[in-house]
């Protein structure tokens, strides 16, 4: 019998918790407390067995799967729950990119050198970024989530609230079990559905898992040639260019315009030279072919980057900033990268959601467009602070710190003296 590759590590929430949230936060679907579940589950589920039927999925996976299921009320307790902070770059950095893991990951990188570098030569992507993505989705394999797959995406999928959404995964994950990859009461992964050392949904599973030992069977949950092969399939997929790296630290001039500072704002590397930004050790840039954005994850105080195309499909994978900087920053501190110095010292406090409400509610009173409030700064939130900082002459970098809340503060202060005045 074929042995397997494994390996151990810490335990790690799941970065597909945040990808669902970004899903939820992007279709508007974020809730607080009780929502509509939909009616009669069983009555539900029976629909359900019916659609999967008619798309072909056999009786014994049927039966194996659904039988005497039921929802698991944790799942909704977890979805409904939105988050207490709007945690900082660094705060969100250094708890994943830790000396331990950067530890961890170059003897895992070693280890697995020939499996990695084959998958290289096949999919176009360095072992560096493979490891990366794997310490932070599952801590190198460690914690894959313990929640039955098909009950957590029934449960979603029973949900009104995205329920087409959730209906299409749970079929997709009886499409995986009838292909034979895992059985029903082995398929176990985070609350929200992803599953696999690489934390894929199972509709990503089925356009870009790969079975790369030959075995017949994709599996990601134990097989490390499956989950090179599967990741680097599917960042092959998103558009991973070959030779580029994914973005590096820079250091901006004095005189840096902040509102250049966006992913919108993509100029070639001569230009960015031109402005006067250099690497972070203060080195010019290199005079490559390549377009490039600054993005500022803490504002002007904090750190800069300069990302080019592979950062956006690193946020394909995860669209959070933060992460996909820390997927960066964690493969290439694996290959002897420093860490990172500049920004250090700013301001590092973090906005809780009701400081956040205030800040959205005060932009909006000044006529500044945040939305409608919810205490979650998403881009709307960030165009408006930016907005705001250039009407009254502060660094333009669109970042909602507690800097830009007490400035806003003190200028609806004002504004309310004149009137009474």
């Amino acid at each position: 019998m074929k042995r397997k590759r494994t390996a151990r590590g810490g335990v790690l929430i799941p970065a597909c918790l945040l990808t669902c949230l970004l899903i939820s936060l992007l279709m508007g679907e974020v809730v607080a407390g009780e929502g509509d579940t939909g009616g009669d589950f069983q009555q539900w589920l029976q629909s359900l067995r019916a659609e999967a039927e008619a798309e072909g999925i056999s009786q014994r996976t049927l039966a194996s799967a659904l039988d005497g299921l039921q929802p698991l009320p944790r799942v909704i307790e977890l979805d409904r729950r939105q988050p207490e902070f709007t945690e900082t770059f660094w705060n969100y950095l250094d708890k994943r990119v830790t000396p331990s893991r950067i530890q961890q990951g170059r003897r895992l990188l070693k280890r697995h050198q020939a499996l990695l570098e084959r998958i290289e030569r096949r999919y176009g992507v360095p072992p560096r970024y493979l490891v990366a993505f794997w310490g932070l989705e599952t801590n190198f394999g460690r914690y894959l989530g313990s929640f039955p797959t098909v009950a957590a995406l029934a449960t979603l999928a029973h949900d009104r609230r995205r329920s087409a959404f959730f209906r299409k995964q749970v079929m997709a994950a009886l499409r995986i079990i009838d292909e034979g990859h895992i059985s029903a009461a082995a398929m176990k992964g985070s609350w929200a559905g992803a599953i696999g050392q690489l934390q894929f949904l199972p509709s990503t599973f089925l356009r870009h898992a790969r079975d790369g030992d030959g075995d017949g069977r994709k599996d990601v949950w134990h097989d490390l040639d499956d989950v090179f092969a599967s990741g680097g399939s599917y960042l092959r997929d998103l558009g991973w260019r070959y030779g580029q790296r994914w973005g590096r630290a820079v250091r901006l001039p004095s005189d840096f315009d902040w509102s250049l500072a966006s992913l919108d704002t993509k100029k070639p590397l001569a230009h960015w030279r031109r402005l006067g930004v250099r690497r972070a050790d203060g080195s010019p840039l290199p005079t490559a072919d390549l377009n490039g954005a600054i993005v500022l994850p803490q504002g002007h105080e904090g750190p800069a980057f300069l990302v080019y195309d592979n950062f956006e499909v690193i946020l394909k994978w995860n669209r959070s900033i933060h992460y996909a900087l820390a997927v960066g920053h964690l493969a290439d501190r694996l290959v002897g990268a420093p860490p990172l110095r500049l920004g250090r010292g700013a301001d590092n406090r973090r906005l809780d959601r009701s400081q956040a409400l205030e800040l959205q509610r005060l932009l909006n009173r000044l006529g500044f467009d945040a939305g409608e409030p919810d205490g979650i700064p998403g881009s709307r939130t960030r165009d408006a602070v930016r907005a705001y900082q250039k009407s009254v002459g502060l660094p333009a970098d669109g970042y909602p710190s507690h800097n830009v809340l007490e400035h806003l503060r003190r200028h609806v202060d004002r504004k309310a003296a004149q009137h009474r005045g």
